[in-house]
């Protein structure tokens, strides 16, 4: 648990990214990940995110699990996100919208297991933080939540 807090302490992932139309700030998996790595070496841990298919009441999500691991392969902490597929995506073909989908839980679970937080000017965010501190989280019924429990 000692190298989850280091990491989460040294990490620093700001919005680097801008989205012209939306005018909104957004970081990437990629870009969150090319900060981390470094830190990452420097503690002896890595990180293995995965992906699974499953079928919720009709829908496909996808579910990443980020999981990190000591140097001896033991588990530090693990985290895990749905996202759910498009039904269609204008100019995607149904492969485009399942790699959109996973691109997007992988974001949100190592996020959430780096302890990286959104604020009120994250487009995702499914609250308004003005008129609510504690941020609310929508997900698939019968699943879990999207920060799972830390080993």
């Amino acid at each position: 648990m000692e190298k989850l807090i280091l990491v989460q302490q040294e990490l620093k992932a700001p919005k680097d990214q801008l989205n012209e139309f939306g005018g909104f700030g957004y970081r990437t998996l990629e870009g969150i990940l090319e900060r981390a790595k470094p830190i990452f070496a420097k503690h002896e841990v890595a990180l293995i995110i995965t992906d699974d298919i499953v079928f919720i009441e009709g829908r496909f999500y996808v579910k990443a699990v980020a999981t990190l691991y000591n140097i001896d392969g033991s588990v530090i902490a693990t985290s895990s996100a749905f996202a759910r597929e498009a039904e269609t995506k204008r100019g995607m073909d149904l492969s485009m919208c399942t790699g959109s989908a996973s691109t997007y839980a992988r974001k949100y679970c190592v996020q959430s297991l780096l302890a990286i937080s959104t604020s009120e000017l994250d487009p995702d965010a499914t609250h308004d933080m003005k008129d609510d501190a504690s941020p609310k989280q929508s997900q698939p019924k019968n699943t879990k939540t999207v920060q799972e429990d830390i080993i």
